[in-house]
C-alpha cells in the first residue's frame, strides 16, 4: 500500500506540477490532500483545477476556513480574499469550503493541524520567546499520544507548520508532510511524501523537488498584486513568521 501526500500548494500551480510529477514516478494507491489548497499568487486558479482533477481524498486546512463567511480577520487576509475571488471560481471555492476536517484510508488519519482544529499544530508546538519571534518545538510525546490515542490510528498525517517530520508515539507513527509551497527551511524546492506499508509496518519517505520558481515569480510578478512578497517567499524557501498567532497563514 502506497499512499501520496501532499499538503499546503497554496496556490502554487508551478511547484504542484514538479510534485504531481514525482509523484507518478512512485505509483501511489491513493493521494491525499491535506489542505491549504488556493491561498497563495502563483497562478491559483490552475493549482485549484488540478488538485480538483486527482480524485484524492482531501481535508479542509485553516485557508479554507477563511472562505467561510466571516472568516477572514484582519486587513491583509480580506485583501487577499478578493484577490482570489477575481481568480478562483466560485464554485471551485464553495468546493473546498465543504472539505471535512479529517479523513481516513483505512489505518491512516488525515488532518491539516490537528484532529480537531486547521489552526492548531500537531507534531510541533509554537514557542513564544521573549528574544525573537519564536520557534516551533516537538510537542510533549506524553500530550502528543493524548491527541493521537482516540483516534485508533496506525498512522496520523497532518501538515499546517510547513516543516516535515515523523515520530512515534506508542503505536501510532504521527508524521507532518511538509508543504508543497512556501518553505521555511531555506530550501525552496516543493516537498511532499511517501507513506508505505512494507514488511509489516508503515515507512516514510521525505521527497523533495526542484521546481520552475523563476515561473512562479515571473507570473505572481505578472499577476498579482502580492507579487513581491510572493517572491520573496519562494525564492528564499523562507518565511521566518509562519506560526505567529497574529500573522495570516
Amino acid at each position: 500500500m502506497r499512499l501520496a501526500v501532499i499538503s499546503d500548494v497554496h496556490g502554487n500551480a508551478f511547484a504542484l506540477e514538479a510534485v504531481l510529477a514525482d509523484v507518478q514516478t512512485c505509483a501511489p494507491d491513493a493521494l491525499l490532500n491535506l489542505g491549504d489548497q488556493i491561498e497563495g499568487s502563483a497562478d491559483p486558479a490552475r493549482a485549484a483545477a488540478l488538485q480538483a482533477e486527482l480524485g484524492a481524498v482531501e481535508v479542509r486546512g485553516n485557508n479554507e476556513e477563511k472562505l467561510w463567511p466571516g472568516g477572514r480577520r484582519g486587513a491583509l487576509a480580506l485583501e487577499v480574499g478578493a484577490w482570489l475571488e477575481t481568480q478562483v471560481s466560485a464554485p471551485a471555492r464553495e468546493r473546498l469550503a465543504a472539505l471535512p476536517l479529517g479523513a481516513r484510508i483505512g489505518g491512516v488519519y488525515a488532518c491539516h493541524g490537528t484532529p480537531e482544529s486547521a489552526w492548531d499544530s500537531l507534531l510541533w508546538v509554537w514557542q513564544d520567546s521573549p528574544d525573537g519571534p519564536g520557534f516551533y518545538r516537538s510537542r510533549d510525546p506524553l500530550e502528543l499520544g493524548q491527541l493521537v490515542a482516540p483516534l485508533a490510528a496506525e498512522v496520523v498525517v497532518c501538515g499546517h507548520t510547513h516543516r516535515p517530520g515523523a515520530t512515534r508515539v506508542n503505536d501510532t507513527l504521527v508524521v507532518n508532510a511538509g508543504a508543497v509551497s512556501d518553505q521555511v527551511d531555506g530550501d525552496p524546492r516543493a516537498r511532499w511524501t511517501l507513506l508505505e506499508w512494507r514488511a509489516g509496518r508503515w515507512t516514510v519517505d521525505f521527497r523533495a523537488v526542484a521546481y520552475d520558481v523563476g515561473g512562479a515569480v515571473a507570473w505572481a510578478r505578472a499577476n498579482s498584486p502580492f507579487g513581491a512578497f510572493e517572491e520573496a517567499l519562494l525564492r528564499s524557501g523562507r518565511f521566518d513568521s509562519r506560526g505567529e498567532p497574529e500573522r495570516e497563514f
